[in-house]
């Protein structure tokens, strides 16, 4: 895919086509996909079977404007700025914590209460430590390559992070921005003893956490044979494959689910992709997989097009940004199937969630103002070689 095919329009607008394209796509799957799930829902809950539409609608809007005003800032600026991001994200995560602030839900305190929305920290934190990591590899390259130190450093701050999360507790952020901060360091060009030192570790400290928690260990048994039990530790993936089922190859049509009928729990949210299969069958779930493959391939390349200009800063958001997408679209969609354990992880720009959504938005701003200075930059260094001729 050529960046020559960018929309030839002010520079303060022009984006990349491919990437718009799939993140209105993915968006419009949402909304799409909500609204049908969550109808009758909504309809008992609330006594409006749009509650939900219209709050994703609002979500929309917020993380279409938020994204644009991010996408107007030159990358330099949240190069110098990075710490500062962070240490708001880390605030934000011990405010949450506070007993009367945080709101619980389930047993977990991740929301602060605004209003009649809610903000959840843990999600701004996956966008913060990308922009500061993406920082620290830059200013420290010859460190973090040579010098057990430069690979030190970021695992302190990714130990406070996760340390957090795990408090909440949230266990899918921190697997989700774990994995973030290691691929990230290992495509800076980390040595490979040092990253396999940490990185064994790391999993250990994982294996560990699993362990000491009875309920983790009840959802790794649940996923190993669901129907075991399949009205209490299994009931969620039953009702999930039991959708999976009923779509066959090409569902059975927008709006006429049966497991979004109170089968399976709260479905606009973290199990959407399933009710989505159910009701487009193979076709719609490969259609939407394939929209994720061509946006994270996308992202991919513009990393490769910045590492190239030597605009590394940029390069390492976009590996940061591919990490988590594909991350928690690999998640959310495996445990839908049945393929990995039962675990709370949005799907990104589908699932219902104002914060999720909003930072999904702001990441893809990003990579969008990479491309950007990337492609301009090309085209400056292409007139400077032709003078010079």
């Amino acid at each position: 895919m050529s960046s020559s095919r960018a929309i030839a329009v002010p520079a303060s607008l022009s984006v990349d086509p491919v990437l718009m394209l799939m993140g209105l796509a993915l968006l419009m799957v949402g909304l799409v996909a909500i609204t049908s799930a969550s109808i009758e829902y909504a309809d008992f809950h609330y006594r409006t079977p749009w509650y939900h539409s219209i709050r994703q609608i609002v979500y929309i809007t917020i993380g279409v404007v938020t994204a644009y005003a991010v996408y107007r800032v030159p990358l330099d600026f949240w190069l110098k700025t990075g710490w500062i991001w962070l240490f708001l994200a880390l605030a934000l995560l011990l405010i949450v914590l506070i007993p009367g602030i945080g709101r619980e839900v389930n047993g977990s305190q991740r929301w602060l209460p605004i209003g009649s929305f809610t903000l959840q920290p843990s999600e701004c934190a996956k966008l913060a430590l990308v922009v500061y990591l993406a920082g620290y590899l830059v200013r420290k390259e010859h460190e973090v390559r040579h010098e057990w130190m430069g690979f030190l450093k970021p695992m302190a701050v990714l130990f406070a992070l996760t340390l957090l999360l795990m408090v909440e507790p949230d266990f899918g952020a921190t697997v989700i921005v774990a994995g973030t901060a290691f691929g990230m360091i290992f495509l800076a060009g980390v040595k490979l003893r040092h990253f396999m030192l940490v990185l064994f570790g790391a999993i250990g400290a994982l294996l560990v956490l699993v362990l000491s928690a009875p309920y983790r260990v009840k959802r790794l048994t649940a996923y190993t044979d669901p129907w075991a039990d399949p009205f209490d530790t299994g009931f969620q993936l039953t009702q999930s494959l039991i959708a999976f089922g009923r779509g066959e190859w090409f569902g059975v049509g927008l709006g006429n689910s049966i497991q979004k009928l109170f089968y399976l729990p709260e479905a606009h949210t973290d199990f959407v992709f399933s009710i989505w299969a159910e009701e487009t069958g193979f076709v719609g779930a490969m259609f939407v997989i394939a929209l994720y493959v061509v946006l994270i391939s996308r992202i991919m390349w513009v990393g490769k097009k910045a590492a190239e200009a030597r605009k590394l800063f940029g390069a390492y958001i976009c590996y940061g940004v591919t990490l988590i997408f594909t991350g928690q679209a690999f998640v959310n969609m495996g445990v839908s199937s049945g393929l990995l354990p039962t675990k709370g992880l949005t799907l990104p720009f589908v699932s219902y969630g104002g914060t999720s959504l909003i930072v999904c938005c702001c990441m893809l701003a990003f990579v969008m103002r990479v491309e950007l200075e990337t492609r301009t930059g090309n085209k400056r260094l292409v007139k400077k070689k032709r003078r010079v001729k």
